[in-house]
């Protein structure tokens, strides 16, 4: 090999150009064959080096994403649970919500897919590199209470506040007392008209005074929360009892 060659590679080793390395010979082959003019055939190499580091940015932005499975849409089955919109769920993944600061909330009963369908949204929006973060309610009350016990909660309630969607799940399993509700209520209200969250629970909205043990503390939550927000309302049977049919028939 010509020296100029040899430089080449030197060059892209030094710069830590691995991908450029690996295609650089069936690249320039390609070139010489298809008479490639040398802008074209530098887009051709360099993009074999994005293309990698693109898709280890997206893998690592849903790692970010704390997801609790890997679920997407299409391994939702809409025919078992007709009362989903489809359509409505595919203008989710496109994300336009997020550019509009606008909420989602999930209600239905347990196993219905309220956490996949969220979940299948924020890996898209992962995918598409928005920041994006998963956690359960109880998680969350339980970090905003460590945080303000010691003396850290303004910077806790910033690294909730700093993702673009913010997913919580779970609202209404377990209750929360009055003093851990107006944590929740700081970090609602951080958010409200500057970031979207998506929500899921299991109760209606009347119930909720009960879950935060305060009516003034949750209407004020709701208030932020649905302002700009569209409810999906799940009624039909559990994935689980599904899978335990299947299971049956087998």
């Amino acid at each position: 090999m010509n020296s100029s060659y040899q430089q080449l590679v030197s060059n892209l080793e030094y710069l830590n150009l691995k991908q450029m390395i690996t295609h650089l010979n069936d690249t320039v082959d390609f070139s010489t064959k298809n008479e490639l003019s040398l802008v074209d055939t530098l887009v051709k190499l360099t993009n074999y080096e994005i293309d990698v580091r693109e898709r280890t940015m997206i893998n690592s932005m849903v790692k970010v994403g704390a997801f609790p499975h890997r679920k997407e849409v299409n391994e939702f089955d809409f025919e078992f649970q007709p009362t989903v919109n489809k359509q409505q769920i595919l203008d989710f993944l496109s994300l336009r919500f997020i550019e509009d600061k606008q909420n989602i909330v999930f209600m239905g009963t347990s196993g219905v897919g309220k956490t996949h369908l969220a979940t299948s949204i924020g890996i898209a929006a992962a995918k598409k590199r928005t920041s994006t973060y998963f956690i359960k309610c109880n998680e969350l009350i339980l970090n905003l209470k460590r945080a303000k016990l010691e003396n850290r909660l303004e910077t806790r309630l910033k690294h909730y506040g700093k993702y673009k969607l913010l997913i919580i799940d779970e609202i209404g399993y377990l209750p929360i007392d009055k003093e851990d509700a107006k944590l929740f209520f700081q970090l609602i209200d951080l958010r409200y008209e500057k970031k979207s969250t998506i929500l899921t629970t299991n109760i209606s909205f009347k119930e909720w005074d009960a879950v935060f043990q305060d009516t003034k503390l949750a209407n004020a939550i709701l208030d932020r929360v649905l302002h700009h927000a569209t409810v999906v309302n799940i009624i039909g049977p559990s994935y689980r009892i599904k899978d335990h049919l299947e299971k049956d028939d087998d």
